[in-house]
Parts: structure tokens; sequence; C-alpha cells
């Protein structure tokens, strides 16, 4: 079945839409390097090859699946790092490595202890610095678990996490060409993985060839193989993505489940008709209860209410009728007064008449 997959994939995924899909994305980094102002360091870019996979792997994977290519990404005169396990019980010191990339003429730049990467990387900005200085890590296969926490998430962000090499066989040399020459699958705890598959430096066939070795072994070292595959697309730093390959959903497992469905014994769907009816009952004879006990209290509390308002309005009554009878006294008061003060106006104009 896996074979038969694979087949009607690899026909489907076809060479010329994958030239179609590079000669596209070419000519959009031609007009986009036209418009833009030449920088004072040409940096060679890279074509990335985003996987998106049908089930999440059941385990994330910090070491990355290599995948060979037939035209490596890193130049023969990269910067390459080495960290070695200088602990009592590796039995590797600084000098004997040193001593032997030498001699085998290995292409390591630089060679870093654990013990000094705990020490001498602890600030961000040497963490940074170490980042940018080297085109690839390489470590110790026995301190592989203990680089994330040293490393910190810049390595992680560009992509730069260390490849495992075993320090106790000596091929050492053999190791890191296979790591050079191969793109690197991060398995994370998610469907979609980005993939480095080709620098734009190649020739234009040198990037189809790449991209194409770059998808048929990721199909077969991802789990599940083409069966897991969901889709390919190919892009730029900054480009949209391309399509190369999408696979038809799974219809088959639908109709199944539908015929399964109507198949089913008629005994069956009255057994959970009757039991529907059963505890449609039951709750409606408990809201029944419900609401009448809801209506008692609602009618008390409503009698409470009506009383407490009869005697607010009485409390209200009272209130209104002491202010009235305190008006009409003064009110009464006032027009005694006036009428005192007219009489003696009175009184006073007849005497001086």
């Amino acid at each position: 079945m896996a074979k038969n997959m694979g087949v009607a994939v690899a026909a489907a995924l076809s060479e010329l839409n994958v030239e179609k899909a590079v000669n596209a994305l070419l000519k959009w980094r031609d007009s986009q390097s036209q418009a833009q102002k030449p920088q004072l360091l040409e940096q060679d870019e890279f074509l990335y090859l985003i996987v998106s996979l049908k089930k999440i792997p059941q385990k994330a994977r910090v070491n990355p699946i290599k995948v060979p290519l037939p035209h490596p990404i890193i130049d023969d005169p990269a910067e390459l790092c080495l960290f070695i396990d200088d602990r009592s019980k590796s039995g590797i010191t600084k000098d004997a490595a040193s001593k032997k990339i030498k001699s085998e003429n290995i292409p390591i730049n630089k060679v870093i202890k654990l013990s000094k990467l705990k020490t001498d990387y602890k600030p961000f900005e040497a963490k940074r610095k170490l980042c940018d200085s080297y085109d690839m890590f390489f470590a110790d296969k026995r301190i592989i678990p203990l680089l994330p926490r040293l490393l910190g998430k810049q390595f992680f962000k560009k992509k730069k996490i260390p490849v495992p090499v075993d320090l106790k066989h000596n091929n050492w040399k053999e190791q890191i060409h296979n790591a050079c020459s191969s793109a690197m699958l991060f398995l994370g705890s998610g469907t979609c993985c980005v993939v480095k598959v080709a620098k734009l430096s190649l020739e234009e066939k040198e990037i189809v060839e790449n991209v194409i070795a770059a998808i048929n072994g990721i199909a077969e070292r991802v789990p599940s193989k083409w069966g897991n595959i969901r889709s390919f697309h190919l892009k730029l730093l900054d480009s949209l993505a391309l399509p190369l390959f999408q696979a038809m959903p799974d219809l088959r497992l639908k109709i199944l489940a539908d015929a399964d469905h109507h198949t089913s014994s008629k005994e069956e769907k009255q057994e959970v008709e009757e039991e529907e009816d059963d505890t449609s009952h039951q709750k409606t004879k408990k809201k029944k209860k419900n609401k009448g006990r809801i209506h008692d209290v609602q009618y008390m509390d409503d009698q409470e209410h009506i009383n407490d308002s009869n005697s607010e309005a009485d409390r209200k009554h009272e209130i209104n009728a002491n202010i009235s009878t305190k008006k009409k006294k003064t009110a009464l008061k006032k027009l005694c007064s006036i009428d005192i003060k007219v009489k003696d106006k009175k009184k006073k104009k007849s005497l001086a008449a």
C-alpha cells in the first residue's frame, strides 16, 4: 500500500512543477533585488521547503533528521565549531581532539569544551556572538541533552542546533561531511516543519535536484511516510509559499462510517429512543416540581413586599399630614401678623386726622 502511494505521489509531484516553482521564485527575487538598495556585504540566500504533516509526531525530537542532498548547502570553507565533553568520564581532552582534527584534516575551525561553555558563554550577548560566528555546530552526542539550556533560544531560532557526533568512533571526518551535505529536518511538537534545502548561488538545475531529493528523503524518514504527508510548499525567506504537493482528503473513512451507521439495527435505535423519552419525562417532572416551589417562594416574597409597601405608604401619609399641619399653622401666624399691622396703620391715620 505504501509503495503504491509513493508511486502515485511521485507521478503527481513531477519535476516540471518543481522547475516552475523554482523559476518563479528566482524571478521574484531578481525583481526584489532591483528595487532594493545594494548591500555592502552580499549574503547567500536560501530556499526553504515547508512540510505539513497530517498527524502530530508522538515524540518531539531534539536531534534533527539528516536528509542527504546531491549538492551541499554549506560551502567547503565554512566556519564549523565542535563542542566536546571534557568531563572525567568522557576520556577526551581538547588537545587530543585538536590533534586529531589537524592530522585528519577535518574542517573544524573551533573546539569548545563543555566547562568553558558553562562559564564563558553565560551572558546573552556572548551566546548571540557565538551563534553568528559559525555556519554550523557539532557536539558530542553525550552532551546533547545539556546544550539547550546552555546555548539559549538564539540557536533554536536560527536553526543552528548542534548536530550530534559520536566521538568514540574514529570516523569524525565522515560524520561531519555527511552532516554538511544534508538537510536538517527538526520534528517538533506540531505538524509544520521548515527545512533549508538549497542556496541561491547554485544553478537552477542543481536547486531542482536538491528540492526533489529533499522531498523524497523527508517522505521516507517521516513516521507513516507518504501517508502522513499533507503538503509540500517552496519559498524564500520573504516570499509567498508556492505549493508543490497537496494530499487529497481521505473521504473513504467518512463513507464507511456513514455506511456502518445506516446498517445499524432498528432495535438499538428503539432502545435509544425509549431511553431518551424516559429521561425527557423525568426532566419535565423535575421542572414542574421546581416550578411549584419557585412559585410558592415568589408568592411569599410578593406578599411580604406588598405588606412592606403598605407600611411605607402609611408612613409617607403621616409625614405629609404633619408637614401640611405645620404649613397651615405658619400661614395662620403670617395672616394674623398682617392683620395686626393693618389695624395699627389705620389707628395712626385716625389719630393724625
